[in-house]
């Protein structure tokens, strides 16, 4: 069966939800979270119905599936025995449910021209996130510290990653990728958000690496880089910095305002750190939690150990107060907490797992077939999926809406990239001639000489 309009139910998959840049407030009204919500959702489910089969298993596509679904379905057994509020588990898991959909979209051999109908309209995606997202913290008014939670689209360093491939590893530099990633660092600067900071730093150096064949190529290429970024991050910092004065001393209290204190942290890594041992906490009361976790929408709050501390900035009245049942704000911890031991492990090891495995297995044969095919398609969502995973440093991917979607797109292409090479592999060393084998063996040790 074929869609047709492909193209149109493509955008309504992944263009909408770009404009949620509010994941979890509920004065959006629900006639527009509903707007936003149900195109994405019936889309992927129509395109993950009706895309092509693939013909032979694949392991590592067996093996991502299966732990989506029990992080999916174990959340509804959790959920039973919990009782959490109904309306909370629902918002929460909403996210992880579109990650699941996407991933069963990504996760099929398409056709050529539909894999560039998904580069296109992600990358589309990403870029209206980060527009609306930062007009909608500017227009809000206020000051940088008041508007600097609001104006980080929820996908930026997964929009960085994809940057840095086509940067970097595909050495393409059209004027449009700079100017795209000269605006993320600008959008990080404003925001003062010391982990973003670390991810993209951290997505440079994986992008180097892939980009290089051996290590003297890396120690090279990593060096001219980085003189490259300096100077470019240098003058785009310079440039943010002449309109907006106040952000240098900003990052000067993100930076130093620990060393000042009695504790040596900062109000946020105390409130991060206290959130944590209060999950922890919670999720090793009994041994029920512990096997199922304590559910997706279960509250929380600060643990007391931090709450003490934590005084130094604020009231015990005020700390004491707040409650959350929104997803954590890291994401490893959070899955132990929702899901436990039983539902919440598979979904961390299985991005940790993929990772892994992709990546050695495009600089394997990056080298031998270039960035071509499926070889390219698997760079750029490995990047993807790589600042997924950078971005819990600091937060958690599958809180926001559209950040779901798009990771869980992400995941699908780079395993569906990840079966078509190696299904290729295997076609071409059967068809091989001997002598053939043992030249295709030598190139491949070369490559990591």
């Amino acid at each position: 069966m074929r869609v047709k309009n492909g193209s149109l139910v493509t955008m309504l998959f992944l263009l909408p939800l770009a404009f949620d840049y509010r994941s979890v407030d509920d004065s959006q009204g629900h006639l527009l979270q509903i707007l936003l919500v149900a195109p994405a959702l019936i889309s992927g489910a129509l395109l993950a119905l009706t895309g092509p089969r693939f013909g032979a298993r694949s392991q590592l596509r067996t093996f991502v599936t299966a732990a989506l679904v029990v992080t999916i379905a174990g959340s509804m057994v959790t959920e039973l025995v919990q009782g959490n509020d109904i309306g909370n588990y629902l918002r929460v898991i909403l996210p992880f449910i579109l990650f699941f959909v996407a991933y069963l979209v990504g996760c099929h051999p398409w056709s050529e021209r539909r894999l560039k109908s998904f580069n296109r309209y992600v990358f589309v995606g990403m870029a209206l996130s980060m527009a609306a997202s930062f007009a909608y913290g500017m227009l809000t008014g206020g000051s940088i510290d008041e508007v600097r939670y609001k104006i980080v689209s929820p996908v930026l360093l997964g929009f960085q990653g994809i940057l840095l491939y086509d940067i970097v590893v595909q050495q393409k530099r059209p004027k449009g990728a700079a100017v795209f990633f000269a605006a993320t660092l600008i959008v990080e600067l404003l925001s003062v958000t010391r982990s973003l900071l670390v991810g993209t730093i951290l997505l440079f150096i994986l992008a180097t690496w892939l980009a290089a064949p051996t290590v003297s190529h890396l120690a090279k290429s990593l060096l001219r880089t980085s003189f490259a970024i300096a100077g470019f991050g240098g003058f785009i910092t310079a440039g943010a910095l002449w309109i907006f004065p106040s952000v240098l001393d900003h990052w000067s209290q993100r930076l130093f305002f620990a060393a000042g204190t009695q504790s040596g942290q900062d109000p946020t890594t105390l409130s991060r750190l206290a959130e944590v041992e209060d999950q922890l906490t919670q999720v090793t009361a009994d041994v029920t939690s512990v096997v199922v976790g304590r559910g997706y929408g279960h509250e929380f709050h600060y643990g007391e150990k931090y709450i003490l501390q934590m005084l130094e900035f604020a009231r015990r009245s005020d700390l004491e107060a707040i409650h959350s049942w929104a997803a954590g704000h890291n994401f490893w911890v959070y899955q132990l907490f929702a899901g436990g031991v039983l539902f919440g492990v598979a979904l961390p090891l299985a991005l940790v797992y993929v990772l892994y495995r992709c990546t050695k297995a495009y600089r394997r044969f990056r080298g031998l077939l270039g960035d071509v095919g499926s070889i390219g398609e698997m760079g750029r969502y490995l990047m993807t999926i790589a600042a997924m995973l950078a971005t819990t440093i600091g937060g958690n991917p599958l809180g926001p809406r559209y950040s779901g979607l798009i990771y869980g797109l992400a995941l699908g292409l780079l395993v569906s990239a990840h079966a078509r090479t190696s299904t290729a592999r295997q076609t071409r060393t059967v068809n091989m001639t001997f002598p053939q084998v043992l030249e295709t063996s030598s190139s491949i040790g070369a490559a990591f000489r």
